[in-house]
């Protein structure tokens, strides 16, 4: 994909009137954000509201196989929020971004890992210093929700919340971490390409009593909660909240060849849209056959484009959506990391002048009939809620009252992987309430 600076090749901003818009007046746009090196650009969409203080911004991550268009049914609703202003972004070498060659240098497993990931992180930073925005909220769902962890961790300072949507990562998988080992042997992920999302928006799970389905500290999904406890303590973090499956072992041995899912269709030429027409035909049938046909063209339009960022799923992802570096063994450290006066983790200014992060709210959101691990959610809950205890054992007590860490866990009813999909009326809702936590904190600051 080439980049342009033509005017004429930018897409005008479209606007709203406070009278055809109960909610306006506001301002939609799409754009190609231009990053350092060559061939380097971060796909844009943003919504404005127009005519008031823009006091806070909301960044969106879509995870792999998707692109921030996904996201269709949020745009609307999230934009209500007075003082905010939401952006939407592809992922370096995804989506509509530009497709720069993916290299990873390093030998070394643990390096190469954390190359896979700055290669992401690194053009998400990038873009925040273009477009000078210091503070903001970070949502990202599945692969997104993993790098939204990792980009807070490498780049302290500049969230005020941290929103994870079914992210990919967090649960440990002994044969993924473990070179030595061969791959895991079965998923949760085949549930992705067989679930029919009818069935699972139409349907209450009905291993999951009423009481879960609420929203804070009660919202305890398959009593997960006390899993994620157990597993802890004994030490095992493999405790699924969906059931296992095979995996085929030509995936296997396509995904240790990094050899995408996505080369397939690319190589299939015309068939490919036929490919394809299997996962979205399921992926999207609980929606308008309208809808649905336009999601996938716009799946395929992406599909089809040149290899890229998808080559460093294989670095981050063992077979079956293992992290190779678990979240959870640094998830606590999450809005606890020491930073300095000019925003940098790595600056020669003296220790005494470093100051540690005060915490960032963390919302981990998943859906009732998840494939992801849910347990894990909660293994991340309690996990960053005992540091902030830990830290708190030496702290004074205003340093606790300026304490902004926690953690939970809430279910979004009768929807699978793709929350903000699935139930996107409710996804809404609970987004509009994070925001509006934000605006009020900054208030009371």
């Amino acid at each position: 994909m080439s980049i342009s600076d033509a005017p004429e090749k930018e897409a005008p901003p479209v606007r709203t009137s406070s009278i055809a818009d109960p909610f306006g007046p506001r301002q939609w746009h799409s754009q190609m954000v231009k990053l350092a090196g060559k061939n380097r650009a971060l796909n844009e969409f943003s919504v404005e509201r127009l005519d008031e203080a823009q006091d806070h911004n909301l960044v969106m991550l879509h995870g792999y196989g998707a692109g921030l268009g996904f996201f269709y049914k949020n745009f609307e609703g999230l934009s209500r929020v007075p003082g905010w202003k939401v952006y939407a972004l592809d992922l370096l070498g995804m989506g509509r971004s530009s497709r720069p060659p993916f290299r990873v240098h390093s030998k070394d497993r643990q390096q190469s890992i954390a190359e896979a990931e700055d290669w992401f992180i690194d053009a998400l930073e990038e873009w925040r210093v273009k477009k000078n925005i210091d503070r903001f909220t970070l949502l990202g769902h599945s692969l997104g929700g993993y790098m939204a962890v990792a980009y807070s961790l490498k780049y302290p300072g500049h969230l005020n919340k941290l929103i994870l949507a079914s992210p990919v990562g967090i649960p440990e998988d002994p044969y993924a971490v473990n070179a030595e080992m061969p791959d895991p042997s079965t998923s949760t992920l085949p549930n992705e390409y067989t679930q029919d999302q009818a069935t699972v928006t139409e349907q209450s799970n009905p291993n999951i009593p009423d009481t879960a389905k609420t929203t804070g500290d009660n919202n305890n999904f398959l009593n997960a909660r006390s899993k994620a406890q157990i597993s802890r303590q004994s030490g095992d973090d493999t405790t699924p909240s969906a059931p296992r499956k095979p995996l085929p072992k030509w995936l296997t041995y396509l995904w240790d060849a990094n050899i995408s899912p996505f080369s397939l269709v690319r190589w299939a030429g015309p068939l490919g849209p036929r490919f394809v027409s299997g996962w979205t035909s399921r992926r999207f049938s609980h929606l308008p056959p309208d809808e649905a046909q336009v999601l996938h063209t716009y799946a395929y339009s992406l599909f089809k484009q040149r290899g890229s960022g998808e080559y460093a799923l294989a670095y981050i992802l063992a077979p079956g959506a293992f992290a190779r570096s678990p979240l959870i063994r640094r998830i606590q450290g999450v809005g606890r990391q020491m930073i300095t006066p000019d925003g940098s983790t790595t600056s020669s200014i003296a220790e005494a002048q470093q100051r540690r992060e005060r915490g960032i709210p963390v919302v981990l959101m998943y859906g009732e009939n998840d494939w992801m691990d849910i347990a894990g959610g909660y293994a991340a809950q309690q996990k960053i809620n005992e540091e902030k205890e830990r830290i708190h054992k030496s702290s004074t007590p205003e340093e606790k009252t300026k304490d902004l860490g926690a953690a939970k866990c809430l279910i979004i009813k009768r929807a699978g992987h793709h929350v903000y999909l699935d139930g996107w009326e409710e996804f809404n809702e609970i987004m509009r309430q994070e925001m509006m936590d934000v605006s009020g904190q900054s208030r009371d600051r």
